[in-house]
């Protein structure tokens, strides 16, 4: 293991646990560390006691079951001498049947999960539990989907489990959760009780630290065989039959439940026999309840999660100025112990605050709380509770020392720490940031964007410090909700000292801006410590560059000596061949101005990371990357600061000053990153958003945008077709609207046949545009070039887009039908915060334009419901007419149903409807003209409904003051269903994750009662939204997360189960193949009079593809024969035809060249040859079987 060590008995390790043994002076061998997240050292344990998994994605958990995949592909043995068998099953309920069954006969099993998915599991938690089966659930605890979702972690899912008999293991760091999972398996295995293993999501999950491993020799000589051979002895098997017990009735059941007392009221004791056990074994001690801080403290804050390490490092500073403060760390929560809790208070506390990571509306008091005042009941301690950190909010020291002085001062019970409650005035107030941090750790903190590698190249980074240097290191991370578009915040610290920091960066020794963008939009340089230094990418040259900075950055840099460096890192990037990754380029830029480390040696472990990161990509990433960091060097520059300020940049405008208080009040400080200085009251009650927001934001994000040339135009409109943004449109103009125009703003004549006299122009929103070129690779005639967005804004294309955004929308002489003409109609879908290139936003695009005035959306949680519903602007919008999609999400599992529902709502009420306006007809000549008129168009939902819809409201209320009595009723409860007079087109959005797998049974049954709905399936052949895991839409051959080596099996023909009921419309379309074929279908989809399931063919930044070229990768899809194109309309067989309608052309591209087109399938080639091409051969075998069947039934 290497050399020997001294270790005295007081040595702490970074997560503050205390090693006790070996004794003062003993020598031990050193011990190995690693830098890790906390899935990561879960699953080292899990993997270690498990011979099955059965698992199921859901952010942020699903890293362990990806890891326990991905090592059991690489052979990992486990302390059984065995590889973990990994199975992905349909959703958590599904992998938490498999758990129970696999347990019954006899299997050591575990899974992994969190939130909505851990509540799914419920039901078969209790029946574990109830037959005692032993098993360990790891958790990275997460916010339940109330009044929104959030993938954030805070305690609600586990409290939602503490009554069903598991036992909770609370985890407070990256270490604890390693070793405390090593005493959850031990101690189930024994109790014959199941465990649930806790630690917070994101904060600990996704948070890299360093720690000791602990080696599975360990871990074996730890468990007792015995107790193994007992958990299979009572497995069902045949030649020892047994039977579980299906009923009991009211005679026996009571009793039953009352059998297993004796066992949880001795788990507490054996428990801690297990962290003693394991402490000798490892040099760290653990108590059920731990106490740290004064021995005579008055006050005391009880708490469990990572809240502990940030409360244990802020005692040091308040004991340091006088103050009696401590702190009981709660690890086992269920059972709870009495006995355990009361041995650790000191005699001397008067007062305590238990802190709860969890909100029970309507209780006197949350879980913990609960428990700890039934504890002390009698004991004339003053017991408070309080809630703190949901959604992984941020828990600083000065949020804790606002804790021990509300002990010390008003001491209400209920309050809440860290938000501005001033609606119920439960909060407290928070004071000034106090440094409570050890002076050695070096704090740095990287601006980065979606996408651009900037937190792979940070992970790396610390992992780098960590592995080999002799300090301690972690990493945390935190995005908001934009897909791979968004900001990135790194936070990495580094030093001799231990680490006791889990929150957010504060005060900063080095600020990496990767993004100039964000320059006058965010508060860059607000951290940095004086004598910090500046890292900037930019393309502004070393002279230019400081006049580019906002004028509040340049007095920070000059009065607080910050140390300025400039680089361009995109034009190395570009000139390698890596677009926009500047990862490389920036990561060897902090190591070379840091100096943690030798540079030559710092180059050298980036180059060896780059290689293990990228390996499997292809040489060519790897050599792309390391010429980056051959260049970083030269390009790097130490700029000359001034001594004063000179010419600068504006603080940017984010809000106009006529736009609303919602705007001005809730979406401005969210854009700025402020968003956690909202009040309570300015929150809606019920999580209800208004829509047309997201054209608030004018990111800006882009390098480059499209640029139109007119000349070249042939007005076919395909770029807006494609656009995933809405960001390029094209409208017909009245010559008088042209002559009005700036003069920078471009127009030709329109082709289309009006009698105007139009003008036509291509519009980029080059404030909005991501620049993903998606319309520069469609345009057939080179009419749209990419040119820098500065450049742009020169030519006055900001202003261009506000003049053409307020122009009228003409369709004259070109038909919503065609292609064209559909890309004349407003998209009630715009700038979104998808992944540029996105596969999935177009088609949701061109449906808003078709039917948004009178649609309602149910979406299944996913990346459409990110990129479509994440507080607080959204990419719905309006018309003129202040008509829009209406738009909701439930959950991920439900959304068939969700959807289903709200078609049975408008059903109802338009029955309703028609029976009220049936009986108030008589009220006036003219309400009875316009109800008939209304009723002749009932079933309709064109123009002429529409006018005659109008017609009626105005009659209904012109009639209303003329009308009494019962009519008046009538007409007064009509006018309040009027909204219903149109149909509505429902809508029920989903990825192939929910509609092939975890939603798959609630759509089947939608599908199947017949009633008018229309699903849209954005199929990514993948788990887009959770990063990449395997689904039963993924093909054979792709390499997917769960599918490390390969899709072994076909995948799920889920149009063709449709077609079975023969009276469900369903269509296979692909938009970069077949854009009428798509339209065609949308349009009968929508108008058939019962239930239709589009099938969307999207791709994914998952695949591996230059997403600027997704309408192509969509094309060879189709050319090769993987992606089938039909319709299937049950109208055609009442008219002798076959109802499939198949238009897929026979096959123009190799198979296994179309595969090698993707880095998903062309990863299997390196990794592994021989079975690449077994797979390959059985995906060409399956394209040409299913190409076969649908030509059979055509036939």
């Amino acid at each position: 293991m290497g050399k020997a060590a001294v270790v005295p008995p007081t040595h702490r390790l970074h997560s503050g646990i205390r090693f006790t043994k070996p004794l003062q002076g003993a020598v031990i061998m050193s011990k190995k560390f690693v830098t890790i997240d906390g899935n990561t050292a879960a699953a080292h344990v899990a993997y270690a006691f498990s011979e099955v998994a059965a698992i199921y994605p859901i952010t942020p958990s699903s890293t362990m079951g990806e890891l326990a995949d991905e090592w059991a592909a690489k052979h990992r043995i486990n302390i059984f001498g065995q590889e973990l068998s990994v199975v992905e099953m349909q959703s958590e309920a599904g992998a938490a049947g498999a758990v129970h069954g696999s347990l019954s006969a006899g299997s050591m099993t575990t899974t992994f999960t969190a939130s909505q998915g851990l509540l799914l599991m419920i039901p078969n938690m209790y029946k574990i539990a109830g037959e005692m089966l032993p098993t360990v659930f790891h958790v990275s605890a997460r916010s339940l989907a109330a009044q929104s979702l959030s993938i954030f972690g805070d305690h609600q899912d586990v409290m939602a489990v503490r009554q069903t008999g598991f036992a909770l293991m609370a985890a407070n760091t990256v270490q604890e959760t390693m070793d405390l999972a090593l005493v959850s398996h031990l101690a189930t295995l024994e109790s014959e009780i199941p465990f649930l293993n806790f630690f917070d999501g994101f904060r600990t999950s996704h948070e890299i630290q360093k720690v000791e491993e602990i080696d599975y020799e360990t871990m074996k000589s730890l468990i007792e065989h015995k107790f193994v051979e007992r958990f299979r002895r009572r497995a069902l098997n045949p030649e020892h039959p047994t039977l579980k017990v299906a009923q009991q009735v009211a005679d026996v059941y009571f009793q039953g439940r009352e059998t297993t007392n004796r066992n949880y009221e001795d788990l507490p004791e054996l428990i801690q026999k297990y962290m003693d056990k394991v402490g000798a074994a490892i040099g760290r001690s653990y108590k059920l309840f731990e106490y740290v801080g004064a021995p005579d403290a008055d006050r005391v804050v009880i708490a469990m999660g990572s809240a502990c390490d940030a409360i244990e490092e802020t005692l040091g500073y308040l004991q340091a100025k006088g103050e009696k403060v401590g702190l009981v760390k709660v690890r086992l929560y269920r059972p709870f112990s009495i006995k355990h809790l009361l041995a650790a208070i000191p005699a001397s506390v008067k007062k305590i605050a238990v802190l709860d990571r969890t909100k029970e509306p309507g209780s006197i008091g949350e879980p913990l709380y609960l428990d700890v005042k039934a504890a002390l009941e009698g004991s004339g301690k003053t017991v408070i509770g309080g809630r703190y950190g949901l959604s992984s909010k941020e828990f600083t020291p000065a949020m804790i020392k606002a804790v021990y002085d509300h002990l010390n001062g008003k001491c209400f019970h209920n309050f809440t720490v860290g938000i501005n409650d001033d609606v119920t005035h439960l909060s407290i107030p928070v004071g000034e940031d106090i440094d409570t941090e050890a002076a050695d750790v070096k704090r740095c903190i990287f601006w980065g964007y979606g996408s651009d590698g900037t937190v792979g190249a940070n992970k790396d980074a610390i992992k780098i410090i960590g592995d080999n240097t002799e300090m301690y290191a972690q990493g945390y991370f935190s995005y908001d909700s934009k897909k791979s578009g968004g900001i990135t915040v790194s936070h990495l610290r580094f030093g001799n000292s231990p680490i006791h920091s889990p929150y957010l960066i504060n005060k900063a020794d080095f600020v990496a801006l990767h993004k100039p963008e964000y320059i006058g939009r965010y508060d860059i340089l607000g951290p940095i410590k004086e004598g910090g230094t500046f890292l900037l990418n930019s393309e502004w040259s070393n002279e230019e560059v400081f006049g580019h900075l906002t004028e509040d950055m340049q007095k920070i840099i000059i009065e607080k000596k910050i140390n300025f460096y400039n680089i361009n890192a995109y034009k190395i990037a570009h000139d390698v061949g890596l677009g926009n990754r500047i990862n490389s380029v920036m990561q060897a830029a902090f190591f070379k101005i840091s100096g943690v480390m030798p540079e030559a040696k710092a180059m050298e472990l980036i180059k060896a990371a780059i290689k293990k990161t990228y390996g499997k990509k292809g040489d060519d990433i790897v050599k792309q990357n390391w010429e980056c960091v051959d260049r970083t060097s030269e390009a790097l520059v130490k700029v000359a600061v001034p001594s004063k300020p000179g010419k600068c940049v504006p603080v940017r405008k984010l809000i106009p000053d006529n736009a609303d208080a919602f705007a001005k009040e809730i979406i401005e400080p969210t854009m700025r990153l402020k968003g956690e200085t909202i009040p309570v009251s300015k929150m809606a009650y019920d999580g209800v958003l208004p829509t047309a927001t997201s054209r608030l934001e004018k990111r800006g994000v882009a390098t480059e945008v499209p640029h139109w040339i007119p000349e070249n135009c042939i007005q076919c409109n395909q770029c807006v077709f494609v656009c995933p943004h809405a960001t390029i449109r094209a409208k017909q103009i009245l010559p008088s609207d042209t002559a009005k125009a700036p003069s920078t703003f471009k127009t030709v004549k329109s082709k289309t046949k009006n009698e105007r006299d139009l003008d036509y122009k291509i519009q980029v929103y080059v404030e909005d545009c991501v620049g993903c070129g998606s319309c520069v690779e469609t345009c057939p005639k080179a009419a749209l070039v990419m040119k820098p967005l500065a450049e742009e804004r020169v030519a006055g294309e900001t202003e261009n887009a506000v003049y053409f955004d307020a122009l009228p929308i003409i369709t004259e002489g070109a038909p919503a039908n065609t292609l064209k003409g559909s890309q004349f109609l407003q998209p009630l879908f715009e700038f979104s915060g998808a992944c540029a290139g996105c596969g999935e936003t177009p088609y949701v695009r061109l449906i808003t334009q078709l039917f948004g005035d009178r649609m309602i959306v149910a979406n299944a949680t996913g990346c459409s419901s990110i990129y479509g519903g994440t507080f607080p602007t959204v990419p719905y919008c309006k018309n003129e007419r202040g008509e829009g999609p209406a738009w909701g999400n439930s959950l991920f599992e439900d959304n068939a149903e969700y959807g289903f529902g709200m078609r049975l709502a408008i059903d109802s009420n338009r029955k309703q409807l028609a029976a009220l306006l049936a009986d108030v007809k008589t009220a006036s000549p003219e309400l009875a003209s316009a109800v008939d008129a209304m009723m002749s168009n009932w079933s309709k939902t064109d123009e002429q409904a529409k006018a005659a819809a109008d017609a009626l409201k105005t009659a209904l209320r012109s009639s209303l003051g003329k009308a009494s009595g019962e009519v008046k009723s009538k007409i007064e409860r009509a006018i309040a269903l009027e909204n219903y007079i149109v149909d509505k087109s429902v809508w029920i959005f989903g990825g192939d994750g929910w509609a092939y797998d975890i939603g798959y049974g609630g759509l089947d049954h939608v599908l199947a009662m017949g009633r008018n709905v229309n699903v849209l399936v954005l199929d990514t052949e993948v788990y887009s939204n959770t990063g990449g895991q395997s689904s039963k839409s993924t093909p054979i051959g792709s390499i997917a997360k769960f599918a490390a080596s390969g899709k072994k099996i076909g995948k799920k023909d889920l149009g063709l189960m449709a077609m079975t009921y023969g009276y469900v419309y369903v269509a296979s379309v692909n938009m970069g193949s077949d854009k009428a074929q798509l339209l065609k279908a949308i349009l009968e989809a929508e108008a058939y009079e019962g239930p239709s399931l589009i099938i969307a063919y999207a791709p994914c930044i998952n695949h591996g593809i230059d997403m600027r070229k997704s309408q192509e990768a969509e094309k060879k899809a189709a050319a090769s024969g993987h992606w089938p194109i039909y319709r299937f309309n049950p109208l055609l067989k009442a008219e002798g035809k076959s109802s499939l309608v198949w238009e897929s052309k026979e096959p123009t591209l190799d198979f296994k060249e179309y595969l090698m087109s993707e880095r998903r399938y062309a990863m299997l080639v390196k990794q592994d040859p021989a079975e690449a091409e077994r797979l390959f051969a059985l995906a060409a075998e399956d394209a040409k079987r299913r190409f076969a069947q649908y030509k059979k039934f055509v036939d």
